[in-house]
Order: structure tokens, then C-alpha cells, then sequence
């Protein structure tokens, strides 16, 4: 099957894809694919003005974030941003990037990330036809909602950049995307990886039974319950949640501690369970939530989640593997991953270079991404080849 979109509308101007250096791994993916796809596709009007430049040896743009010895930085773009529609990417979870502040070794923040962002938003100075922002993990997207008097950063965040003139930010599995009512007349998305989920499991475990009777969807707590649902719809199976109930009395660590995990829904005894978040921070909650799993006899447990952070490594995983508790982890690309994680043969990542690559092509052409944002069709075939023995 091509991998190739059929696209036949106008460019909406010159493709440019600035992946910062937080970026630079799944950029240069992303370009591959973009100058692949477009080296081939015929077009009627490829020959017309408007086409100009449309086929290029790369899309990605020279540009730079030095700093100064003081920690101090600003960004230089070395090509023409003129008409040029631009795809800034940014990770800001990658911890690995590192600047001199003042002959002392400083590790990049979200926050050093974030400014970066900004500095490449100000040196394009207005001269860009379009600009988009790619951030998969959405900076401060944990700090959606004010429960005290305190800063609503992740709404501030996105103020800021659409006030600088960003048009559409893209961001993946946004912890809430309510936060979106803060620029509501902006273009927001937030993206679902559930087909990249299902295609990795599918690939790398043979004998999965896909009915109600052997597998499960779980959440490990109520707000990822449409996380689950959505899911379980596409595999036609039951889905349950856990409450986690919390003690409201003590605060510890910023947060109140939980007490207990309580399970709703129908028995889990021998079961394949998918447990399905947003995020893998320290794992604590995802490994207590399949541990009680496994209390329940529970089968094989895959832990699932869009953004693998794994803040206090990885030797709890590596336990509850050797446990028989957890079976195969699963995360995406869209954040720093470390040598360490993906030496574990438990893990499973799941590549996103090539669906961000058809979003930026396809919003280049100023098409719709409405098939992009929900695959049901697609995950549907992916499912019916694998029950058919076929290859997935």
C-alpha cells in the first residue's frame, strides 16, 4: 500500500521545518519523508508558479540558538523565511542538551526549551506566510487548571505564542485539552497515537486475542477515561478504570498522596490488559495500578503511554518485569529517549516521524486532517490483517 497522500490543492507557501536542536532526531525523519513523498507526487499544476520549490533536497532550515557565556542566547535563521510556511518542532522534556553558564555544564529545562521557541518565533520578525508549532509534549500541560492561588502557566504559554503570531499549535495527547478555551480563536490540536499503540503491539506480540473474552482496556485513573474509551471502541472490547482515592489531609511532594487504587468494571482474570496514560513520569502509579492488576490474576500487562519520561529510571521497570508484573512498555519518539531505555527488550517504541510528516505535508496544502486525528478506518484494516494471520 503507498504511503503517499493525494494532495492537489495549492501549497499555502514554501515548506520550512525548523526542528529545533531538541528535535533534531525525528526532523530529520520527518524531512526524509516529506522530500520523498513530494520528488514523486505528480501534481497538474506542478509546473505553475505557485509550485516553485516544491521539490527540494531538504525542507529544513539553517538555524541556530548560540549562547553566550553567560547563559544568555538568541536564535539566527541563515535562510529566507519570506512566504515561507513554517513547522517549528520542540521538545521540551529533553534533559540531554546541555549549554556554559558562566564555565559551568547547565542542562537544558522545559523552560530553556520554551525560550528557544520563542527566540525562533521573533527572528522570523513577522516575514513567515504561516506558522505552526509541533509540540508534542505541551510545555506546562500539567498545570492546566488553578485549584489555589497560583500561576495558570500552560494557559500563559499559549497566549504568548499566539500573541507573537503563531497560528496553529500541534501538540500530542495534551494532559487536558480544555486548555485549548484559552486561545479559542486559534487553531489547536491535540493529537491521539492510538493507531502507532496498536501497530507497535501488533508487530512485536504474535499471539494477541482480540475479543472481549482475553484482553482488556484499562485507565489508571478517571481523567484518562476517554483515552480508554476511545480505544477499547476501536478493538471492540471492554474497557474498566481505577479511582484513585487520595488523602486529602496531607500534602507530599506538591500532591496529595494516593491511599488506595479502586478498580471499576468486570473481572480482569486472564485477561491481556492494556493500561493506556498520557504519561510515564516516575511509573510510580503505572506499576501499583498493574500490580493490583495482577492481584486480580490479570495476564499479560502492557504499560502504555505517549511520552516515556521515566524521571526515576528505569529499575522499577526493570523489577516488575523480572516480577512477571509488567509484560512490554510502550511509549512514543516524541520525547528524549535515553540509550538505557531503548536497550530493554520489554520496550516497544512506537515511531510518530512519518504521521507528523503527513500532518505537515497535508497542512501545507492547506488540506484536511480530519482523517489524520481520528484513524478508525485505519486502525480497523490494521486489526483485520492481524486476526487474518496477515502482516501488519
Amino acid at each position: 500500500m503507498s504511503d503517499e497522500r493525494k494532495l492537489e490543492t495549492i501549497p499555502k507557501g514554501y515548506l520550512g521545518v525548523v526542528p529545533l536542536k531538541s528535535c533534531t532526531d525525528i526532523g530529520d525523519k520527518i524531512d526524509y519523508y516529506l522530500v520523498k513523498w513530494r520528488a514523486t507526487r505528480e501534481n497538474a499544476h506542478q509546473n505553475s508558479i505557485a509550485f516553485k520549490d516544491y521539490r527540494k533536497d531538504t525542507y529544513i532550515l539553517d538555524v541556530d540558538t548560540p549562547r553566550f557565556g553567560s547563559g544568555e542566547a538568541k536564535c539566527v535563521i541563515n535562510d529566507s523565511v519570506r512566504g515561507y510556511d513554517l513547522y517549528l518542532l520542540v521538545d521540551v522534556t529533553n534533559y540531554s542538551l546541555t549549554y556554559k553558564l558562566c564555565g559551568q555544564e547547565n542542562r537544558m529545562s522545559p523552560d530553556d526549551h520554551y525560550q528557544d521557541l520563542k527566540r525562533v518565533i521573533a527572528a522570523a520578525a513577522g516575514k513567515a506566510s504561516r506558522i505552526t508549532v509541533i509540540m508534542p509534549f505541551l510545555y506546562e500541560g500539567r498545570q492546566h487548571r488553578r485549584s489555589a492561588r497560583e500561576s495558570l502557566d500552560c494557559a500563559v504559554m499559549l497566549q504568548e505564542l499566539t500573541s507573537m503570531g503563531v497560528d496553529n499549535i500541534i501538540t500530542f495527547d495534551a494532559h487536558d485539552p480544555r486548555v485549548q478555551n484559552a486561545i479559542p480563536l486559534n487553531g489547536f490540536e491535540t493529537v491521539q497515537p492510538a493507531y502507532q499503540f496498536v501497530k507497535g503491539i501488533l508487530r512485536n506480540v504474535p499471539d494477541l486475542k482480540i475479543d472481549n473474552e482475553h484482553m482488556m482496556i484499562v485507565s489508571p485513573d478517571e481523567g484518562g477515561t476517554n483515552r480508554a474509551v476511545y480505544l477499547a471502541s476501536i478493538l471492540g472490547i471492554d474497557m474498566g478504570m481505577f479511582y484513585k482515592r487520595r488523602d486529602y489531609s496531607r500534602i507530599v511532594d506538591g500532591r496529595n498522596p494516593i491511599v488506595a487504587h479502586e478498580f471499576l468494571g468486570t473481572s480482569v482474570e486472564g485477561k491481556d490488559i492494556i493500561i493506556v496514560d498520557d504519561m510515564i513520569s516516575s511509573g510510580e502509579s503505572m506499576l501499583e495500578v498493574a500490580a493490583e492488576l495482577k492481584r486480580r490474576k490479570a495476564n499479560r500487562i502492557f504499560a502504555v503511554a505517549t511520552f516515556g519520561l521515566f524521571t526515576s529510571g528505569m529499575e522499577a521497570f526493570d523489577k516488575a518485569v523480572s516480577d512477571g508484573i509488567l509484560h512490554k512498555v510502550v511509549t512514543t519518539n516524541l520525547c528524549y529517549q535515553t540509550e538505557e531505555l531503548l536497550s530493554r527488550d520489554y520496550y516497544i517504541s512506537c515511531d510518530m516521524s512519518k504521521y507528523i510528516a503527513y500532518l505537515i505535508d497535508t497542512l501545507n496544502h492547506n488540506s484536511s486532517i480530519s482523517d489524520l486525528l481520528n484513524p478508525y478506518e485505519k486502525l480497523e484494516s490494521l486489526i483485520r490483517r492481524y486476526k487474518n494471520g496477515e502482516k501488519v
